[in-house]
C-alpha cells in the first residue's frame, strides 16, 4: 500500500471540504480519468450551468483540478501534481465503479456540440 505524503491539518481539512460534497466528489470520480468539459457536468448533473460552475470553483481553489481552456470553453482534470493529489486518488479508490450515481452519471457522458 502507497504511503501518502505527510502535509498540515489545514490542507487535509480543506481537501475534505472541497470533497465533503456528494456532486464534487462523484465530479472528482468522473474526471479521475476523463477531461470533462462545464457544459458536459450540465448535462450528467442535469443542474445549471452557475451551479457547476459553482461546484468547479471549489474543487479548483482547493487545487484538486486542473482547467484548461479551449476557446471560450473550461475543461477540467485531476490535478495530478496538487499536494492533495495522492489523499484524493486514496479516497477515490473507495468508490465502486458500480456505484449506482456513478453508472448513471457515466451513462449521459457524451461528447456534446458547445466544444
Amino acid at each position: 500500500m502507497e504511503t501518502l505524503a505527510k502535509t498540515t491539518a489545514a490542507d487535509v481539512t480543506a481537501c475534505l471540504k472541497a470533497v465533503s460534497d456528494p456532486t464534487r466528489l462523484l465530479m472528482m470520480k468522473l474526471v479521475e480519468t476523463n477531461e470533462l468539459c462545464v457544459c458536459q457536468f450540465v448535462e450528467m448533473f442535469g443542474m445549471s450551468q452557475p451551479a457547476i460552475s459553482q461546484h468547479l470553483r471549489k474543487l479548483k481553489q482547493a487545487g484538486l483540478v486542473k482547467e484548461n481552456r479551449k476557446g471560450q470553453w473550461r475543461f477540467y482534470s485531476l490535478n495530478q501534481d496538487s499536494v492533495h493529489a495522492p489523499l484524493l486518488q486514496n479516497i477515490l479508490s473507495h468508490i465502486e465503479e458500480a456505484d449506482p450515481q456513478l453508472l448513471a452519471l457515466r451513462a449521459k457522458e457524451a461528447p456534446v456540440d458547445c466544444c
